[in-house]
């Protein structure tokens, strides 16, 4: 019985190197614009959540209509920019999210039809080594140390077995 393959997909190399001349010009726009954070950074920095988005919408909305309330402190300019920039960053970041959650999703799907092939394979020549087929044995033999499990000993004194 053969196996279900769940997906069957290929690249010509023409639309790779497609696909990494956008991507290297769209690392190249971004070079000198985008930061990375460290964890820690993320983590004091967070993510401005939907109720919070309402209100930096709203405050916006009523720094223009009363730009004499606006604290000396507060430069509307760079307020302005940052509010433009991050509306532009926003709906690309979530394109680009998407694209590499499909391309992941489509990476998960091609593994699991190579994994569940390769162990097909393993199964047939672990077989064929039991059959003394000329030349399993050592590739049986030289497979089966990939599948060997390591026992450990927990707390408890229970084996456990670890990938």
């Amino acid at each position: 019985m053969a196996l279900e393959n769940l997906i069957s997909v290929s690249f010509s190399e023409q639309e790779l190197n497609q696909f990494d001349e956008h991507l290297k010009g769209i690392q190249a726009i971004l070079e000198k614009k985008v930061v990375n954070l460290t964890p820690d950074q993320r983590r004091q920095y967070g993510r401005i959540a939907n109720q919070n988005k309402l209100i930096v919408n709203k405050a916006k909305d009523y720094m223009e209509q009363y730009p004499e309330w606006m604290p000396s402190f507060i430069d509307k300019v760079e307020f302005d920019k940052d509010y433009k920039t991050r509306e532009q960053v926003e709906g690309r970041a979530q394109k680009l999210e998407n694209l590499s959650r499909q391309l992941i999703d489509t990476k998960t799907l091609l593994d699991h039809d190579n994994y569940t092939n390769a162990l097909s394979f393993y199964r047939m020549v672990r077989y064929l080594a039991g059959e003394n087929q000329a030349g399993a044995k050592s590739v049986y033999e030289d497979m089966k140390v990939l599948f060997q499990r390591v026992s450990t000993t927990d707390n408890s004194d229970n084996p456990t077995k670890q990938e």
